[in-house]
């Protein structure tokens, strides 16, 4: 799917373009991009210009909301198959996205693309290949290649959140000179697609999976002892619980993830707001 290159409009954005233009300002600075560029547009009574094409001015937006030029009109960059999937500003800029109002990325207290870039130095991806299990947003492709990853394998199950990726500015671009081959993005369940990696075929996983209640298969022995078999001999993995010790429906989900990992192979131990492990 190409990559969407125009405009992203949140509330503020908004009523800031028009506050400008109320005020007979002829031009505009700041962000069109969800803060991944700085931009500027021309502001007239016919509508405001950015990279050579002219835009109407918005009408009332929602707050928690961001919206693309769909055709002649601005809409939110939501999609509901099933379950609602929205994607959702932030006050870092990059976006998290959200599925039936659960926030997917963590973003109290920094930006969920600098908490990626947290765990995946982790790993140190620099030179490596990286399988990536739940690809999200790209946030964890976005780091590594920006870290000098030599490849990185990266798969998404959910068709909509792939569709996020192509609107989301800070989401990586496999076909994009910057990714120079580097990603393979596949639309595919990690689960079973593992089975077709080759042993000892990656240097290093990062694993950020939906929460155990939405994909228990993703925590399961026999995934991790997938993983243990595709990893080869000291290479690292990072696998996102949650916050440390925080118990999910009465359980430890760290700890338990821990033991799991230890039995399939791996010398692991709790780290940031998941764990870190090592293939023995």
């Amino acid at each position: 799917m190409p990559h969407y290159s125009g405009p992203l409009l949140t509330r503020p954005v908004a009523e800031a373009l028009c506050a400008a233009r109320d005020v007979g300002s002829d031009e505009w600075k700041g962000s069109l991009t969800l803060g991944f560029t700085r931009d500027h547009a021309r502001l007239s009574a016919q509508g405001w210009e950015w990279r050579g094409q002219l835009h109407p001015y918005p009408g009332k937006l929602k707050d928690r909301t961001i919206y693309y030029r769909d055709g002649d009109d601005y809409a939110p960059v939501a999609r509901f198959s099933g379950s609602l999937i929205k994607l959702v500003p932030t006050e870092w800029g990059a976006p998290t996205f959200e599925i039936d109002g659960i926030k997917m990325l963590p973003t109290s207290k920094e930006s969920p693309f600098e908490d990626a870039r947290r765990k995946v130095a982790l790993v140190e991806p620099a030179g490596k290949a990286v399988l990536d299990t739940c690809g999200g947003l790209g946030y964890f492709a976005a780091c590594c290649l920006e870290a000098g990853v030599a490849r990185i394998h990266s798969f998404e199950k959910n068709a909509d959140v792939l569709w996020l990726r192509t609107l989301n500015p800070w989401s990586p671009d496999p076909d994009a000179d910057t990714s120079a081959s580097r990603l393979l993005l596949a639309h595919a369940d990690v689960s079973q697609a593992i089975a077709q990696f080759a042993d000892a075929s990656v240097d290093a996983v990062l694993h950020d999976p939906p929460r155990f209640g939405i994909a228990g298969e993703l925590y399961s022995q026999a995934f991790y002892d997938q993983l243990a078999r595709v990893l080869r001999r000291g290479g690292r993995l990072f696998h996102y619980t949650g916050s440390p010790n925080k118990l999910t429906s009465g359980r430890d989900v760290p700890r338990e993830v821990e033991k799991r990992l230890e039995k399939a192979g791996f010398k692991a131990q709790l780290a940031l707001d998941g764990v870190l492990a090592v293939r023995r």
